[in-house]
């Protein structure tokens, strides 16, 4: 019964992690990456689309982005998308496709954006501790209800934490790589 316990922790870290790789891909770092436009949804004939489905997106230099939309009449929308998105950066349309050019950042802006990335690794960080306790609590229950014995929660709980230690020493690099690639001038 345990291992469900410790399945459902595993489960919901690598969740975790993987909402904070999702969520670190989304800061610019100066550098042209297809994820900083994720979260833009156009008006695709009424119902909002992810810019990813009505578009190819491609980097053709590490300073800009090329957004060549399946269906040309949607340049425009597309274009609207990408300012309501308030990405910092403007688009420039030729009739055909959308350009991005990825402005450098200052160095003051560096550091907030590494303020931004320690904060999504605290998040994850206490999404993990929480994961933790949830875990710790029904492995006492099981203990309570004498579906484990005494030594086994010992032996457990044990597991358990150095799982939280692990992914949390993984957050940590993942948000220390991010840092990295923000202040690389």
């Amino acid at each position: 019964m345990s291992t469900d316990v410790q399945k459902m922790m595993d489960d919901k870290s690598a969740k975790s992690i993987s909402i904070l790789r999702e969520n670190l891909n989304t800061v610019r770092a100066g550098r042209a990456n297809p994820a900083l436009l994720d979260k833009v949804l156009v008006d695709y004939y009424g119902n909002p689309t992810p810019l990813k489905n009505v578009a190819n997106i491609t980097t053709p230099d590490p300073k800009s982005l090329l957004i060549a939309p399946f269906d040309s009449k949607l340049i425009h929308e597309i274009e609207k998308a990408i300012n309501l998105v308030n990405l910092g950066i403007n688009p420039t349309n030729d009739g055909k496709s959308i350009r991005l050019s990825i402005p450098p950042i200052t160095e003051e802006r560096r550091k907030e954006l590494t303020k931004i990335i320690k904060k999504f690794g605290e998040d994850a960080k206490i999404a993990i501790r929480n994961e933790r306790r949830d875990a710790n609590e029904g492995l006492k229950r099981q203990e309570k209800t004498s579906e484990i014995t005494e030594d086994d929660l010992k032996d457990e709980l044990d597991k358990i934490q150095k799982k939280a230690d692990k992914n949390i020493k993984e957050i940590d690099d993942i948000v220390a790589g991010k840092e990295r690639e923000i202040m690389e001038v």
